[in-house]
């Protein structure tokens, strides 16, 4: 019993010492996440098979939520437990959290002078052709078939014509399986699935700010979020800045900008969006919100991994909703280029980007940190 309970312990405490690590160098979005995770738990630490890791890869797939957070819970509970999920889980998030929280307080206080604003200045630019370029990479996986081509079509005319994104989100993913799967229901079902047809959202702008109001929206966000982290721009855009007013697509982008500059997962621009509304306190409680279902869902369907990636209903669902994320990511780039490629200097930086994201292959953490140097170089020369 004494040898279990050391054996249980040094699994726990390398769980901690590798994500909290992870947590201060993993830059570069989930993709670089997932390639950091492979190489330290495959490759070095041999936890598990390729083909084990592949597996559960799927899986996060097949829930909501950031995938590199919940490769890390997955990760966390292989190897230790119900106690490694919650600590893989924390160590991965919380220093990106402590970070981002920093540089939200300093932001709140030099964010709106031009000392400050030449950083912002020049990385959104970047931002947008990052997007643009996983849009591209995306498509090209997710969009090989004409269903789920029209899904994304779709979607992102729903999005201009003023649709709910969760039921953009939703629709599309039933609407796919549905016809994938039509031969195995009867025509009766189809026809009573035929009202999960896009609704326009019609919440007013202008809601007054509240805490709880604020953890519950992220809560939704990460229940329901699919897809890349770049498709959480929709979902805060649509929340923050349309129906509830209390950001500007500036800000938005700005604490997206953030978010990329530090390490872990996107998700922490949460935490920057929340201490701008109301401090740590909501800083804390925006962070709860948006990771907490991620906990929830892994530690749900972890057991149910095996029967979940061999169903068709489910294997359907997941390309439908993949190809609505990238509607949602289409219509969210188009509305985040209007307004922030204001001048040729802006555009110039972007299509830069663009060309060494594509061509070259280079780091998205580089580009980001040369955009802030030429935005420092454009603030020294207008001095």
């Amino acid at each position: 019993m004494a040898d279990q309970h050391e054996k249980t312990g040094a699994r726990l405490a390398e769980v901690a010492r590798l994500f909290l690590r992870m947590g201060v160098t993993a830059f570069g979005g989930p993709a670089a996440h997932l390639a950091m995770m492979h190489d330290e738990t495959v490759i070095r630490r041999k936890w598990l098979t390729d083909s084990q890791f592949l597996e559960l890869v799927g899986a996060t797939n097949l829930i909501p939520g950031p995938n590199s957070t919940e490769m890390a819970i997955h990760l966390g509970y292989l190897r230790a437990g119900w106690r490694g999920l919650l600590l893989a889980g924390f160590c991965f998030v919380v220093p990106a959290m402590l970070i981002v929280l920093l540089l939200a307080g300093l932001y709140a206080r030099y964010g709106s002078v031009p000392q400050a604003q030449w950083l912002l200045d020049g990385v959104k630019p970047v931002i947008i052709a990052i997007i643009l370029q996983a849009l591209w990479m995306l498509g090209r996986k997710a969009l090989k078939t004409p269903l789920a081509a029209a899904a994304a079509a779709l979607v992102l005319a729903g999005c201009f014509a003023g649709g709910n994104e969760i039921a953009l989100l939703f629709g599309a993913g039933a609407g796919v399986m549905l016809l994938r799967n039509i031969r195995r229901i009867q025509p009766a079902m189809f026809a009573a699935a035929l009202p999960l047809a896009p609704v326009v959202s019609a919440a007013p702008a202008g809601v007054p700010f509240g805490l709880m109001r604020l953890f519950l929206t992220f809560l939704k966000i990460g229940s329901v979020m699919y897809g890349s982290g770049y498709v959480l721009l929709a979902f805060l855009r649509a929340d923050f800045v349309v129906r509830y007013g209390w950001l500007t697509d500036q800000q938005m982008l700005d604490a997206i900008a953030i978010g990329q500059v530090t390490p872990g997962p996107l998700f922490t621009s949460a935490t920057f969006i929340g201490y701008q509304m109301g401090g740590p306190p909501a800083a804390l409680a925006a962070t709860l919100g948006i990771f907490l279902p991620s906990f929830i869902f892994v530690g749900l369907f972890n057991p149910l991994i095996p029967r979940m990636r061999k169903s068709p209903w489910a294997g359907s669902l997941l390309d439908g909703v993949n190809a609505a994320s990238l509607g949602l990511m289409a219509a969210v780039t188009w509305q985040l280029g209007m307004s922030s490629l204001t001048d040729p200097a802006s555009v110039m930086i972007a299509l830069l980007a663009g060309l060494l994201l594509i061509r070259f292959r280079t780091s998205s953490t580089w580009l980001i940190a040369g955009g802030a140097l030429i935005g420092f170089l454009r603030w020294i020369s207008q001095v």
